[in-house]
């Protein structure tokens, strides 16, 4: 039976984590702080490590870094467990030497997942110290391993732009040379109807793709993507993305799995745009929009009229009307072009 440490300051979440990892044949122990988790990692030497990042006492990159000064630990597989979700905190795990990086909240799927891969991997590198297999470790090494890998490969060496509020990434028509990643900001992409109305067919947010057309044809971009609110972008060209996904099936995987995502997501909003009434379509609008721009119930939304009309599917006039209507069955509150939710749960419910 494998042995798994499980970090994590959060009392209801290590229980829940831990028995979740019993019920599939774990033997688990576990630690409140960073320090206590050096401790037991250090008498136990169990064959994976699962860390929260913020805790009292050493935090996550603290427990990684003392357990990688130790020859007797510093080969255990370590995956990070953290609420963070910023592309900077990912990569700085990851520059540090962890495995793997699982964000809260995630599924049992997802984490069993995350350490069965851990152990197979750590059992070839074991094999290969052995003398099994030595090209089966230069190739891991040398191929990107995951979609988190990918983004820090954006990041690293992909060409960085800002964009100011307002500003055109590129026009529809435009060649396709290159998939962006949203290191900060927020993003839309759009295109105009035949009556020369402007629709908005998605919207993006950090640690997003956009830009992307045919791998094999210079096939033009099919829409237009503007800055919301300032952006910056980390691009790579189409020929350097294919060659990295042709060497590494993980994340071709996972980057197709997030692929048939987005395309679900504009069938959603094409159906909303068809089928919904006017009110749910401004209600659903109103909360999309909250969500990508990390808004909570009570701050401000500051969104342009056209751009909510847009993203819903309906004449600005219709917009206006409606959110008249929902400020005065106090949904909502205006002032200005701020737009503030006051009924979260009613709101939802038109939705």
């Amino acid at each position: 039976m494998k042995t798994i440490l499980l970090i994590e300051d959060d009392t209801a979440l290590r229980e829940n984590t831990a028995e979740l990892l019993e019920l599939s044949e774990y033997e688990v122990i576990t630690a409140p702080n960073g320090k206590l988790g050096i401790e037991q990692a250090k008498a136990h030497l169990p064959d994976v490590i699962v860390c929260d990042i913020m805790m009292p006492e050493i935090d996550g990159y603290g427990v990684l870094e003392a357990l990688a000064l130790d020859k007797k630990t510093s080969y255990i597989p370590f995956i990070f467990l953290s609420a963070k979700t910023e592309h900077k905190e990912i990569r700085k795990g990851m520059d540090m030497g962890a495995d793997d990086y699982l964000t809260k909240p995630f599924d049992e799927e997802e984490l069993i997942s995350a350490i069965e891969s851990r152990l197979a991997k750590s059992k070839l590198l074991k094999d290969v110290v052995q003398g099994a297999s030595k090209s089966i470790q230069s190739e891991d090494e040398e191929h990107l391993r995951s979609l988190h890998e990918l983004k820090i490969f954006f990041d690293d060496y992909g060409t960085i732009t800002s964009y100011k509020k307002g500003e055109m990434v590129y026009k529809e028509g435009d060649h396709s040379n290159n998939v962006f990643l949203i290191l900060n900001g927020v993003i839309k992409s759009h295109k105009m109807d035949e009556n020369g109305k402007e629709l908005i067919t998605a919207l993006y947010k950090a640690d997003d793709f956009l830009g992307f057309t045919s791998f094999m044809d210079n096939t033009p971009y099919q829409e237009s993507a503007t800055a919301v609110e300032q952006t910056t972008l980390a691009a790579v060209s189409k020929k350097d993305l294919k060659d990295i996904l042709e060497k590494s099936k993980n994340v071709s995987l996972e980057f197709m799995e997030l692929l048939t995502d987005n395309l679900s997501g504009v069938k959603d909003q094409l159906l909303q745009m068809a089928y919904s009434s006017v009110r749910k379509k401004t209600a659903k609008t109103i909360l999309q929009f909250a969500e990508v721009l990390n808004k909570k119930p009570e701050d401000g939304i500051k969104i342009s009229r056209s751009d909510l009309a847009s993203v819903a599917g309906i004449a600005t006039e219709s917009l206006i009307r409606t959110l008249s209507s929902f400020k005065k069955e106090q949904l909502i509150d205006i002032e200005g072009r701020n737009i503030k939710i006051l009924d979260l749960e009613k709101l939802q419910q038109l939705e």
